[in-house]
């Protein structure tokens, strides 16, 4: 079953909220057929931890209109690596390096992209 319409709603919203603060690589999955726990992963990565901090934010208060709060928020402090799990949609925010060392793209590369508007998808330079 393929991601809901409110899932892909709050992806849309989140990969906006990344691109407005210059995230780079943002992508998303459809996890649904393999995850019974979340319809989508949203991925973004940044150069540094500040920034990383600035995107998760940034997705919170977008998605905080839509009636969407995380329920579980996990690596703040660290500022490396952020989740943001807002039950429908998982956002992972991570630093340049995590991003490709923990390869959450190819360990999922089996599930089908979500497409994404287009601001959100070209890879912008911090």
């Amino acid at each position: 079953m393929p991601a809901s319409d409110r899932s892909l709603e709050l992806v849309h919203a989140a990969a906006a909220a990344a691109a407005d603060k210059l995230a780079t690589d943002v992508m998303a999955l459809d996890v649904s057929d393999q995850l019974f726990i979340t319809d989508a992963f949203l991925l973004a990565s940044a150069p540094n931890e500040r920034q990383v901090r600035a995107i998760a934010e940034a997705v919170e208060e977008k998605l905080l209109p839509l009636g969407a709060k995380p329920v579980r928020r996990e690596g703040e402090r660290e500022g490396r690596w952020i989740l943001l799990d807002f039950v429908d949609v998982v956002v992972h925010v991570q630093h340049v390096e995590e991003r490709e060392y923990y390869a959450l793209e190819r360990l999922w590369k089996d599930c089908p992209l979500l497409e994404l508007p287009q601001p959100a998808t070209s890879d912008q330079q911090a």
